[in-house]
Formats: structure tokens, sequence, C-alpha cells
């Protein structure tokens, strides 16, 4: 297949009215994969519809300053400094397999790298160039492994718009045996999600934003009879996939099975806790409010709330019954702020003042903070990264932050 060029052009900040994002830049969607149960049903289709509507520079990094912001008075996050680690063209999201070393990293312009002690491979493992969409908030987006290793799972989109969850069987480095697991037709160019992750249990969770446009004019955030708004969860080990037992949804009229949680706009970044197993995600404002969902584990059927609620405040509807409010919100526009990136909660060795913290930051405002254990208030400063289009988690428990300008950044101890 043909390579694509390989521009890296200024993302601008997303419309929230139109929900429009200029440029080639940030993909907000997410999905996260996990393993295996006894406990299944079969997956009774892997292609699901829209709805009604048609289908349609090296960045600078600035290290902790230790400021607080909206703390709640426990210890101060430790400083950190961002040490570029590799380069990459739009990075967007990293993996890594088990026992391998190998950080595995997706560039939107359709390209799975291998990045082995900061040397990125010429060959890339998976090569979508050729297939994929290129508007917005469109192309590869999400990649994540089986916990045996054995598999690989990439979220993308086609030249049409449209989203894929796709299975490699994985060897020796080798990506061979494809086969689409989903796909979702999508309404709009934007809120694709794309975001993959296994959980503790073994199975595999799936990010999809709400079907784009603006204020989700189709309702889909609020509707189980569509994964559009969703984070799904499956078994991919299926044919297509199989449905585990104890989805929320399972059995109920007119809701897919394969729901787990719902009331979402755009869950770009979701992550779990390696310790605990509870999951995080960066929600994707419209107007007014970007937001951290907190999760614990093995709890889903959760309403997050959108459209009826934007964070904590009133948007359609404004009614939060049966909804639940997040954990973290912040003002849409404020010091530039525009989208929020999920990060982890910190497990690593490396910086020990930092464990049992939620690193989470802006794309647009470039900031990166630690909320403190629990997730009550903002947190701490740790520093910036400009672009900031995702974090990734080594084998170690060792974060790093992306840049959709190109560099991966590995956060290590500052200097006290």
């Amino acid at each position: 297949m043909q390579a694509t060029n390989h521009r890296r052009l200024r993302t601008v900040p997303i419309s929230r009215r139109t929900g429009r994002r200029t440029g080639w830049g940030l993909a907000l969607l997410s999905a996260a994969l996990v393993a295996c149960s006894s406990a299944e049903t079969a997956g009774s289709a892997g292609v699901a519809d829209s709805g009604s509507a048609p289908p349609a520079a090296s960045p600078a990094v600035t290290a902790s300053p230790g400021e607080s912001d909206g703390g709640t008075g426990a210890e101060t996050a430790p400083k950190v400094r961002f040490t570029e680690f590799a380069r990459l063209d739009m990075p967007v999201a990293m993996a890594v397999r088990k026992g391998d070393p190998t950080l595995y990293i997706a560039e939107q312009t359709g390209r799975l790298r291998a990045v082995k002690d900061g040397k990125v491979a010429e060959e890339p493992v998976v090569d979508l160039s050729g297939e994929i969409s290129k508007g917005n908030e469109q192309g590869l987006l999400g990649v994540a492994f089986h916990p045996d290793g054995d598999f690989l799972y990439l979220d993308w989109t086609d030249r049409e718009g449209h989203t894929h969850l796709t299975e490699w069987a994985f060897s020796g480095g080798k990506a061979t045996g494809r086969r689409d697991v989903l796909t979702q037709r999508q309404p709009y160019a934007n809120h694709n999600g794309g975001q993959l992750a296994f959980g503790p249990d073994g199975y595999l969770y799936i990010a999809f934003g709400d079907g784009g446009s603006g204020g989700d004019p189709q309702g889909n955030g609020q509707k189980l009879d569509t994964w559009l708004g969703k984070i799904l969860r499956i078994d991919p080990r299926g044919t297509p996939y199989k449905v585990p037992r104890d989805n929320p949804f399972v059995g109920r009229q007119g809701a897919r099975p394969e729901i787990w949680s719902y009331g979402l706009r755009n869950p770009w970044r979701f992550t779990f806790d390696a310790k605990t197993g509870d999951m995080w995600i960066g929600d994707v404002g419209q107007n007014a409010w970007e937001e951290v969902d907190f999760e614990p584990k093995g709890e889903g059927g959760r309403n997050y709330g959108w459209n009826r609620r934007e964070g904590a405040h009133p948007f359609e509807g404004g009614d939060g019954d049966g909804t639940v409010d997040p954990v973290i919100d912040y003002p849409l526009g404020e010091g530039g702020n525009c989208s929020v990136i999920a990060g982890y909660v910190y497990r690593g060795e490396k910086i020990p003042g930092l464990e049992g913290r939620f690193v989470y930051g802006d794309f647009c405002a470039g900031w990166v903070k630690a909320a403190p254990p629990g997730g009550k208030g903002r947190g701490d400063d740790l520093g910036t990264v400009e672009q900031l289009s995702s974090f990734g988690q080594d084998r170690d428990g060792e974060l790093y932050a992306l840049s959709l300008s190109g560099p991966v950044y590995r956060l290590e101890p500052g200097a006290g």
C-alpha cells in the first residue's frame, strides 16, 4: 500500500458548538480491551449501524513547578522531568506486550511502530496508512495486546470514516492473520474515541464517542440501542467475539449487550489502575467543562450523564438523577483548556512521591497534573507538554507522555 506523506500540521482547538477540529489533529474516542473468562455468550453481530443520520517542530516541555490547583491539603506531588525517549509521526497511543520490553506506539497517520531502548524500528509492525481516513479526529487511534501477548488489536477509521476493531495474530514481532472483530458506522467525522485496553478481568474494553457533530444531535449518549457514546466490554476471541454474561445490559430488551458504561461524549482515553483495577475515564466536553470519571473495579452499568449533563453541570435536560458525577471537572477555555487527556494512576518505583496519584493533562493547554489519591481536587502541576495526545505505561509501571508533534517523553524524578 502507498504510504502517506508525513506532514505535521498545527492542530487547532475543537469548536465546542460544531464539534469540528481543524487540521489533521487529535482524535478523541476510546476503547479498552480485556481478555477472556468462561462466563460468555456469543456476539450476535460484528457490525453496528450509526442510527438515523447518513454515514458521513519539537514542542516545549516544562519541568514540574510544584504548584497546586484545587488540592485537598494532601502532600504535594514530587517534582518530575519529561525526558525525550523517542520521536515518531503523530503518536497517539501506546501499548506493551507480555514478556516483551518493546513499547508499541500507534501513529495517527496509520502505522504501529516498535520502540526498543528509545530506538524506533525502521519497518512498522502494521501499516494502515493506505486504508485510513485522515480528517480531524480520524486515523489509527488505539492499540492493545491480549493479556497472553499472542494477539494485537487496533482501533482505526477507514476511508469512509467508519470505525474498525481489527485483530492480528502476533508472534516473533510479526503481525499476521488479520480479521475484523467489529465495525461501527459513524454518522459524523468527529468523536471517534479509539481507546482500547484490557481490564483486570481479562476482557477488552472499547471506547466510542457519541457519533459526532455537536451536542449529540442523535441523543446517542443516553440510548442503549447503540454503541455510540459508550464503553463496550467483550471477549474478542470469538466469532466474531463473545459477550460476557455479566455485562450489565445482557438480557435487557432494546439494549446492546456489549455495553459496559454509557452517557459519554468522547472518552478519548481511559485506563485501569494496575493495583486496584479501578477505571479512570477522560471525557472531552462540549461547551464549558472537561471531565474525569472514576469507576470502581467491576461496577459497570453507570450513566455518566452526557448529554443531559456536561461534567457535573446541566446541559440538555440537566437532571442528574441516576447519573454519576465526575471526580474532576475543569472549565473549557480557561488557560487554553480544550480537551482532557486521561492518564494513569502511577504504580512505578522511580518516583515514589507520585505513588497512587492519577496523572492526566489537557491537549491544548499542555499542562500535566497529578491528582491526589481518590481523585479529589484537580491536583498538582507536574509540567507541560505541547499537543499532549496520550499517556503510556510500561511493564514496570513507569509513565510516558505522547505529543502529537512527535516526541514521546518518559516521566523521571526531577531535581530536588
